[in-house]
């Protein structure tokens, strides 16, 4: 069987991991990332460098576009990009943490040039991504997303349609929600069990596992307590999520005060210079 080729633009901490997981399952990767040195590692791994976001789709079956801002991803599909350069009948799949809005704008726009189009987004940060076990939330056509289960099953372990164009952005917004108070949580509970002079280590075996585990506590909190702040998920991404969530919550009347106060201390933290730190730099605002 002759794998599919894959045009693949983004290879930031995630894109990096989802492209070799994609090579490890015999996918062609073509990619493209405004920083060529960045994806460096990748081209004696088999990728191969493409200078633009058109040369990038150009040619591929599949196009995956895992970029930085919501101006990021209308940039690459509408600025002589993606949807001028895509094949007839390609996929198109934003799997960027955007608008739920843009998301619909270029499922309609792909229509019309005879292209697929499905909004992707991913949670599970770099770990997820490295492991291929990522969750992803897909939007668009069932049978799109149907005929690109060996994609997302390359990279994801939790593959979930969730509906019409936009949906899969909003369930991401769900799921920033739920992450934007759960990380106050996790660094109060932790320094907490700091300043009562307790074993963290064993204060970690019991509540991880109890009614108050979850994937932040396990993974992210044991960073905090080591002291790494290295990005798996950056708080500039975070903080752009947080932004659009609150945008939207707003045009559906609904009053998200946790996500409010989350972006608030992450806004503040931004401005002490921790924008690229990871997401468990929280940790610092109790210290």
């Amino acid at each position: 069987m002759v794998k599919q080729k894959i045009g693949f633009i983004g290879t930031g901490v995630m894109g990096q991991g989802m492209i070799r997981n994609l090579m490890k399952h015999g996918f062609i990767l073509q990619v493209y990332n405004r920083t060529k040195s960045r994806a460096e590692a990748l081209f004696a791994e088999g990728a191969v460098w493409k200078d633009s976001p058109a040369e990038a789709a150009t040619g591929a079956d599949v196009v995956i576009t895992m970029v930085g801002y919501p101006k990021d991803v209308e940039a690459v599909y509408f600025d002589n990009g993606i949807l001028e350069h895509a094949t007839s009948g390609a996929f198109l799949i934003d799997m960027t943490t955007s608008s739920p809005q843009l998301a619909e704008k270029i499922y309609q726009a792909a229509r019309e040039k005879g292209l697929h189009a499905l909004d992707a987004p991913v949670s599970g940060g770099d770990i997820g991504a490295k492991n291929g076990t990522l969750s992803i939330m897909i939007g668009g056509d069932a049978a799109d997303a149907k005929a690109l289960l060996p994609v997302f099953e390359a990279i994801g372990q939790k593959i979930v349609y969730q509906g019409k164009a936009g949906s899969g952005q909003h369930t991401k917004m769900a799921n920033q929600i739920a992450i934007a108070s759960n990380m106050i949580g996790v660094a109060e509970a932790l320094a907490y069990a700091q300043h009562a002079g307790l074993d963290t280590d064993k204060v970690m075996e019991s509540i991880e596992t109890g009614a108050a585990g979850s994937w932040s506590l396990t993974n992210l909190g044991r960073r905090m307590l080591k002291g790494d702040f290295e990005p798996g998920f950056y708080i500039k991404h975070l903080i752009k999520d947080e932004g659009i969530a609150l945008d939207s919550a707003k045009q559906m009347g609904l009053e998200t005060p946790g996500l409010a106060l989350s972006k608030q201390i992450y806004d503040a933290l931004a401005e002490k210079g921790e924008a690229n730190s990871g997401t468990q730099a929280i940790f610092k605002k109790y210290q």
